[in-house]
């Protein structure tokens, strides 16, 4: 097919990649700049095909109400709870954004939100002596009220059946449950999103690849994209340029050459869960379920039983089983992580295999695993649990940031990093895990780093759009309540 190439075509911002992050940046660009020409370009055929996918995440509301991994216990025995409370703070004011946008009818929450009860669920005296601490240090915290403990089995039939059922032996169990937890189809949410922003004007382009960004003598930047309907090399030029692509935001961060990006690597992690769509198993289980992972994982493969509800229908995943390739995203190439690697990165990435053996290791175990391998980790959640009510599907891919540090040569981060140009004109997201659960405080951090001079202008919209941005919940108790308490009434959930 021959190739044609088009004028280049101007636009205030250009996002790239048609997931929960752009949609979001987009709602937020279209309301304190109304008059901005804002387009998105995703390169597959539809938007949020990729991470945000319902069935490529757990749909976990991260609000660390199960997640042990964000509450360890220090050399001192005492339980962590700051990145608790920072990760629950930051999924309040995505709840407060999505609360005002429901309030202003552009969002309909049961197309995406519904309340489910969040646990943590343990085997063992150290562990339930863990999960007692745990909960001691979280439940009175005015974000973490209502927490409840307990070692009883009856009590922990009475929560969650399908964990108890055909359950033997004496081994010490202990779970803790949260009423107020959520579940989250981030899917159905950005499309939410993504058609609220084009009533206003953002201009959502699919089936575009972009291929090369380029600085121009001006400061703004042309972004090249490759239709892939046609085969039309299309160009824009934007004052503003956010790269929110999930895995494939690295390959363009380099193709920036922003010195900022120069020395960051990744490491991909991809994923699998077993699914049930067994009314009668499904009926018998309605919460999410974290365990703890196990030694040498990576925290994104802490076992859970997530009760999900995606296109109004209810069914149970378990995992995830974590695998490895070296495609950045599932739709991406073979090559994807030999073309990262660049000579600023290379040291950073070679002391990271050096130092995580362990988690190599592991991976190789993950990816021979069997079938019958795969039932028995689940049977550590649900005894009763039988290969043929379980189908294997594949999650989406993940990868974690790679990033030099003064003096370790490189560690393995595993959540998110915004990473943005001096002058604020280009910023891209790179990791995983929370980032779709805390996008808004992501975009908010990216608005104030990117657009500093703009801020008092733009104060009033913010403010209207997430009241407590600037206010610390934990340490207002009742407003910390109001808050829950609106955002559950305008959302459909309990508090």
């Amino acid at each position: 097919m021959k190739r044609t190439s088009r004028p280049r075509t101007h636009r205030d911002a250009v996002l790239i990649g048609a997931g929960i992050m752009s949609a979001t940046l987009a709602t937020f660009l279209s309301r304190v700049e109304p008059g901005w020409r804002i387009e998105i370009l995703e390169r597959l055929d539809r938007p949020a095909a990729e991470s945000s996918n319902p069935w490529n995440n757990a749909g976990t509301g991260h609000s660390a109400l199960c997640e042990l991994n964000y509450t360890p216990r220090g050399d001192d025995g005492r339980i962590s709870i700051d990145k608790a409370v920072q990760v629950n703070e930051q999924f309040q004011r995505s709840r407060e954004f999505w609360a005002q946008l429901t309030r202003e009818g552009e969002l309909t929450p049961a197309g995406f939100i519904h309340p489910v009860p969040h646990m943590s669920f343990v085997h063992g005296e150290l562990n339930t002596a863990f999960l007692e601490d745990r909960w001691g240090a979280l439940h009175e915290h005015p974000l973490f009220q209502g927490m409840e403990y307990s070692d009883d089995r009856v009590q922990i039939n009475d929560w969650a059946p399908l964990l108890m059922d055909g359950r033997r032996g004496t081994v010490p169990l202990a779970a803790t449950r949260t009423p107020y937890g959520a579940d989250v189809d981030f899917g159905a949410l950005t499309r939410q999103l993504l058609h609220s922003a084009q009533c206003t004007g953002v201009t959502v382009s699919y089936a575009q690849e972009v291929t090369h960004l380029t600085r121009l003598d001006d400061g703004s930047w042309e972004v090249e994209a490759l239709s892939k309907i046609n085969g039309a090399h299309l160009r824009y030029t934007a004052d503003f340029v956010f790269i929110g692509a999930g895995g494939g935001a690295l390959p363009l961060l380099q193709a920036s050459h922003i010195p900022e990006g120069a020395y960051y690597g990744g490491f991909p992690i991809s994923g699998q869960f077993l699914r049930c769509t067994s009314p009668a198993v499904v009926a018998r289980h309605d919460a999410k379920v974290y365990g703890l992972a196990s030694v040498g994982a990576p925290p994104m493969s802490v076992p859970h039983l997530d009760t999900r509800i995606v296109e109004g229908t209810r069914s149970l995943l378990f995992g995830p089983y974590a695998g490895w390739s070296p495609r950045f995203l599932q739709h991406g190439s073979l090559f994807d992580l030999l073309g990262s690697i660049h000579p600023r990165n290379v040291r950073p990435m070679l002391t990271v295999a050096r130092d995580h053996r362990d988690l190599v290791r592991y991976l190789v175990e993950q990816v021979a695993q069997t079938e019958t391998a795969r039932i028995s980790a689940l049977q550590q959640f649900v005894p009763t649990a039988s290969a043929d009510e379980w189908e294997l599907i594949t999650a989406g891919q993940r990868v974690q940031v790679i990033k030099q540090v003064p003096g370790q040569g490189g560690v393995l981060q595993f959540g998110t990093e915004l990473v943005s140009s001096s002058d604020g004109s280009l910023a891209a997201l790179l990791g995983a895990s929370p980032g779709a659960s805390t996008a808004v405080s992501i975009v908010l951090d990216l608005l104030a780093r990117c657009f500093p001079d703009r801020q008092p202008g733009w104060s009033a919209e913010l403010d209207q759009l997430v009241p407590t941005r600037e206010v610390s919940l934990s340490d207002n108790p009742e407003l910390a309540h109001r808050t829950l308490q609106g955002t559950a009434e305008a959302l459909g959930l309990w508090i």
